[in-house]
């Protein structure tokens, strides 16, 4: 028999089913209660509502569990590619070699962007931030790129979802070359996605780039790191656009906005800024702890803990020895990254922070890491951007192909005021 929860009240009861998880998640399906009860559920920041089933992505933050269709991410991040994990996250399964071979060679097919749009990114205002500007791009190019005409609907959507993934990375080494006055650097067929990127973001005519294996290791992992993360605020963004059967830029452009703020894909940058601050403030990094720990000081240390997990952050695990590594064979100094590491070393040790699960996150780590790369800061949210295409796209297609869908419409519970007559303005 089917479990149930009852609901008592009014002294009448009403029985909702249960729906089970392949893990053991159980959730109450309230899709009658309204038209039963009169009654809807109240939960601001929907940090107790599930708003779809899916099969993408499962984590577990009381065990600091991440996986992509059931792949642990601790083992994706140490033998695969970004390119082989966002194949098996839009497609369900790990690609064969040949599978393999023909989505990287639809990639590289699909790498370059109209010439036109070299225009868009010159007349942006100096100022702009590069998440406003790759969001309104994203929603630019279904006006470049129309709806194609194949044979077959499932080739047509492959190739409008890899042309993303693929043009996105484009768009944004080509953003920062256009912001340095420098010569736009096109991709090289012969390479992978993650050193072309590389090339295309720092190779320049008197200083030509060396690709290290290392640093292509590293951007590997990162956006390995962050190609999904269940429903968060940017992914329910997508899906919540996508469900009004917009197109998949549309859908993707909102994700790119909700991806924007400091609170979420922005978090990585204020990392950074947090020890910029430190070093301005003379690099007393106790002092900064202190203040951490005091409720009546706003101030909050950037990159520690985490609102889902509650144990360590396994993310944060793959990207400390990833970030040691590259720290290690550094040539110069950065006193931010030492900083770095100084405060890493005293938060760990701290009983407070220890206490209370204030562990360093994939965003203390990822910064460091993006800054050791070369990354320049303001444009961390966009490499962040990028390694969650494979997510939003997979989450987008699994809402678009749910028989059972439908267009996303959360109630309220309305407390303004009750009905009252119109007032002439000569009466107020």
């Amino acid at each position: 028999m089917a479990e149930t929860v009852k609901i008592h009240y009014e002294g009448k009861v009403v029985e909702l089913p249960v729906i089970l998880g392949s893990e053991g998640e159980k959730g109450i399906d309230i899709r009658e209660l309204r038209k039963l009860t009169g009654y809807i559920t109240f939960d601001p920041g929907l940090a107790n509502s599930g708003s779809c089933k899916s099969n993408i992505t499962f984590m577990d933050g009381e065990r600091g569990i991440l996986r992509y269709r059931g792949v642990p991410v601790e083992q994706l991040a140490e033998q695969s590619t970004f390119v082989e994990t966002a194949y098996l996250l839009i497609n369900g399964e790990l690609p064969k070699r040949e599978q393999l071979l023909n989505f990287s060679t639809l990639l590289t097919e699909q790498s370059l962007v109209h010439e036109d749009m070299q225009l868009f990114f010159q007349n942006y205002p100096p100022r702009s931030h590069p998440m406003q500007i790759l969001s309104s791009m994203v929603s630019t190019l279904r006006s470049f790129y129309p709806d194609l005409k194949t044979s077959k609907e499932d080739e047509e959507i492959n190739i409008t979802l890899t042309r993303i993934i693929s043009k996105v990375r484009t768009m944004a080494a080509m953003s920062y070359k256009i912001s340095r006055g420098h010569k736009v650097v096109y991709p090289k067929p012969e390479l992978c996605y993650c050193s072309n990127f590389l090339r295309m973001m720092f190779d320049n005519p008197v200083k030509p780039y060396f690709i290290d294996p290392d640093l292509v290791k590293a951007l590997n992992v990162f956006w390995i790191l962050h190609a999904d993360h269940e429903q968060n605020c940017s992914t329910s963004a997508v899906r919540m656009v996508g469900s009004g059967r917009v197109t998949i830029y549309a859908a993707i452009s909102a994700g790119i906005a909700a991806l924007w703020g400091p609170l979420h894909g922005g978090a990585n940058q204020a990392v950074i800024e947090m020890l910029e601050k430190i070093h301005a403030g003379g690099g007393k990094i106790k002092s900064f702890i202190d203040r951490a720990k005091d409720k009546n000081d706003p101030f909050r240390l950037m990159g520690f803990g985490h609102r889902v997990y509650k144990t360590y952050d396994p993310r944060a695990r793959i990207m400390k020895k990833m970030c040691h590594k590259l720290l290690e064979k550094r040539s110069e100094k950065d006193p931010m990254l030492d900083i770095a590491m100084e405060l890493e070393a005293l938060a760990l040790e701290d009983p407070y922070f220890v206490d209370h699960n204030l562990y360093p996150n994939v965003d203390f780590y990822s910064g460091i890491v993006l800054r050791t790369i070369g990354i320049p800061t303001n444009m961390f949210t966009v490499m962040f951007a990028i390694g969650r295409m494979p997510g939003w796209i997979s989450q987008w297609k699994e809402d678009a192909d749910d028989p059972n869908w439908r267009i996303y419409r959360p109630r309220q519970i309305y407390t303004g005021s009750r009905q009252r007559d119109y007032v002439p303005i000569n009466q107020r």
